[in-house]
């Protein structure tokens, strides 16, 4: 088992996406500093996203142009398409993420394409960023279930995740959309990826709609896979899925991975700080147990 553990941190973008009420752009900024101070390494800090379909992403220029240059965060720009990579291009972004599904209905609802056409737009997509010196990071959602088909073939998943990765996507995503999949499933899922891509160039996505994303993660760290995805205070939700509560809450994960002694490099108490800064903004409650706790420990 590794020793160090990469987290991606996705609210400012994954977990803030579909906030109904929009949050203004110095508020999302400070957030994502707030994080910054934590001791992540990577940051989603936004998509280049049509403001007609994500509104909430509408201000991801003005996010771009207050990010540190001279960082050394990573903070990944998503792009569903070539006008969004242009884009990002045009802002002189340095880390872009693409997305593709692993169910044929959800990639039709989610991007209004083919899994096949959405791989070759993709694809493009990453080696013209490469030539551009970008990084590119390769998402894939419904790896272990899909809200129109349920279960998704494993040969799928491997199959997307392969075209993502000789492409050129230095890391694969596997996501857990709709937070379905059990420790199980998880691990024979990431074992059959195994078999194709190197498991270091794998991360975990998993949701928490049926409380099994922690339990998910420790099967799969068994396997070696050493970066995980997660979403300060639980933030996020999938609209195509009814009822899904987000993304695992960062804290839990980090408060796990702390605990078996694993190293992360983060501040869990700033961590703390961070997610009850934008949970007060949006007057929501905390979702992170963690994070609940600690706080009222500390009262």
């Amino acid at each position: 088992m590794e020793k160090n553990i990469k987290i991606v941190e996705v609210g400012p973008r994954d977990g803030l996406q579909n906030e109904k009420e929009i949050v203004p752009t110095e508020i999302k900024v400070q957030f994502i500093h707030k994080l910054m101070e934590c001791g992540l390494k990577v940051i989603e800090a936004s998509s280049f996203v049509s403001p007609k379909w994500v509104p909430q992403m509408s201000d991801h220029e003005l996010i771009v142009n207050q990010l540190p240059q001279e960082s050394s965060i990573q903070f990944p720009i998503l792009v569903p398409n070539l006008k969004g990579f242009e884009n990002a291009l045009r802002c002189q972004v340095k880390d872009i993420a693409v997305f593709a599904a692993a169910s044929e209905t959800f990639s039709q609802k989610n991007i209004n394409r083919s899994i096949t056409e959405s791989l070759k737009e993709f694809s493009g997509i990453t080696k013209l960023a490469i030539k551009h010196g970008m990084r590119v990071r390769g998402y894939i959602s419904c790896v272990l279930g899909c809200p129109y088909e349920g279960k998704v073939a494993l040969t799928q998943v491997v199959q997307v995740a392969k075209a993502l990765y000789e492409a050129g996507c230095y890391e694969i995503s596997l996501g857990d959309t709709i937070g379905v999949g059990t420790p199980t499933a998880a691990k024979l899922m990431v074992k059959a990826v195994m078999s194709e891509i190197p498991i270091s160039k794998l991360a975990l996505h998993f949701h928490d709609t049926y409380g099994q994303a922690l339990a998910n993660i420790l099967a799969c760290l068994d396997l070696g896979i050493a970066t995980m995805d997660s979403s300060v205070a639980g933030l996020g939700g999938c609209p195509y899925a009814k009822g899904a509560t987000g993304n695992v809450a960062t804290e839990e994960v980090i408060y796990m991975l702390h605990g078996m002694g694993l190293k992360t490099g983060i501040d869990l108490d700033k961590l703390i700080e961070a997610g009850e800064y934008i949970c007060q903004y949006l007057k929501r409650p905390n979702r992170s147990k963690v994070a609940i706790a600690t706080l009222a420990k500390n009262s």
